[in-house]
């Protein structure tokens, strides 16, 4: 059982470098997508990890490794902040486009009639 427990831990331990250190060889060239799939596929090895911490508290070594590639989560939080307000103002100027096109749309019906009066 113990084996088994250390062997789950190496096995996602190892997943948990390979997925960060992929991730951040393209980081500023990721687009949204990419990240949502790096969020879920961590998530997932996350919980493996968990699970197993719960039968067998992590080591030392284990801890010293989840720390260094948690040192990568700023510069990640970082690029997401960017691709969002990237997302943001293309949202804002979409909205204003859509206000402005609105503004000359003719708002009458083609068939009424516009009368002057004289004075």
């Amino acid at each position: 059982m113990l084996l088994k427990v250390l062997m789950d831990s190496l096995m996602y331990m190892s997943q948990l470098k390979q997925l960060t250190n992929t991730i951040m060889g393209i980081l500023y060239e990721a687009d949204y997508e990419q990240l949502e799939v790096f969020v879920e596929e961590r998530q997932h090895i996350i919980d493996g990890l968990v699970e197993r911490f719960s039968l067998e508290p992590a080591s030392v070594n284990e801890k010293v490794e989840i720390e260094q590639l948690l040192g990568n989560d700023q510069e990640i939080i970082a690029r997401m902040n960017v691709l969002r307000l990237e997302a943001q103002d293309w949202l804002h100027k979409r909205g204003q486009a859509k206000t402005q096109r609105n503004a000359y749309e003719s708002s009458y019906t083609p068939d009424s009639f516009l009368m002057d009066k004289k004075k």
